[in-house]
């Protein structure tokens, strides 16, 4: 059973603002960080940070809260492989 992804006003409109500035990522590809990231690994307060590449020099990184019925993804924000990929 795979639990249902909903998305925060806050990770929306980071989706939004990305856009904005030519980082065009789509609710499925964030979708598709959570269900196989690369990488994962423990946030505050029990939340989640999956990443998954974006570009060469890039990776998505999508903060996550596992509840019992659901996924609600907090916010999303690119960052540089060089930061994140060091593991």
């Amino acid at each position: 059973m795979s639990l249902d992804i909903e998305f925060s006003e806050h990770a929306l409109l980071k989706i939004e603002i990305l856009a904005s500035h030519g980082v065009v990522v789509s609710e499925e590809f964030v979708t598709d960080v959570i269900q196989k990231p690369d990488k994962e690994e423990e946030g505050y307060s029990g939340r989640v940070i999956a990443q998954k590449r974006l570009d060469d020099a890039h990776v998505l990184r999508v903060v996550y809260e596992k509840e019992p019925n659901r996924i609600l993804v907090i916010t999303v924000y690119p960052g540089r492989r060089a930061r994140y990929e060091k593991n």
